[in-house]
């Protein structure tokens, strides 16, 4: 599955307010690895900024000047989410943006561009009730650096949540906990080399087969007949019982 890490910046908090989108970031992820692509995009908003929102992401109208509009780099968004699998904090924030702009132009929702979003805060809430799920938070409690981040920068977000999202997901891993991963492959995006250990095989000692004998024993007597581990050992004796 193809994921890509998304974040935004804004004029302000409500896009129904006419609020728009002045920074687009996105990391491309395939089998739990940044490929090293992505793409990143400052907006010109074609309104003021609110001056709240600038003490947060710092960026200013004066810098957004020379950007595109949204029209301008529109498509190339859009053929970028095609088909992913998003990963976003506070995901009906972004995408309730990416919607408004998207409807600006005659252009199709996320629900029919995107293959699902996944909501890390959500996650976050139900792993960790009652507790701070920030990014910030969830990064001190994962234990992330962000000692480069001093604003809300929509590039250092995705990088901070995507290993947000590796830690909160970690339990995904726990079929292959077994094989050794060549690592240093993976960055561009190439299939997954995989060694497998040999499994450890341990056999009963001659204490231990007595008593797993004599605990079969027991339950032969609870179920007045042969139990089921019994039927499964011996499944020819069981075909000549019937």
């Amino acid at each position: 599955m193809r994921q890509i890490i998304l974040d935004t910046e804004t004029t302000g908090l409500e896009h129904s307010q006419g609020h728009r989108i002045i920074e687009f970031a996105g990391l491309e992820m395939i089998n739990r690895k940044l490929t090293g692509k992505y793409l990143h995009v400052y907006i010109h908003p074609e309104r003021e900024i609110d001056p709240d929102a600038q003490r947060v992401h710092g960026i200013s109208l004066e810098f957004l000047q020379d950007k595109p509009r949204f029209a301008q780099v529109a498509t190339e968004i859009a053929d970028f989410l095609c088909d992913a699998e998003l990963i976003i904090h506070n995901a009906a924030f972004d995408i309730g943006f990416l919607n408004a702009e998207f409807a600006r132009l005659g252009m199709v929702p996320i629900a029919k561009l995107c293959a699902n979003v996944i909501d890390t805060l959500r996650e976050a809430r139900d792993l960790f009730p009652g507790k701070r799920n920030s990014l910030d938070a969830l990064c001190d409690r994962f234990e992330i650096d962000r000692s480069n981040r001093t604003l809300h920068g929509a590039l250092v977000d995705c990088e901070l949540l995507s290993e947000v999202y590796l830690w909160m997901t970690r339990g995904q891993e726990s079929l292959v906990m077994d094989i050794d991963v060549d690592m240093t492959t993976q960055m561009d995006g190439t299939a997954m080399q995989f060694e497998r250990k040999p499994l450890l095989v341990k056999c009963l000692n001659e204490t231990e087969l007595a008593a797993h004998q004599h605990y079969l024993d027991e339950l032969d007597k609870a179920v007045k007949g042969q139990c089921l581990w019994r039927r499964v050992e011996s499944p020819v004796e069981l075909g000549a019982e019937q």
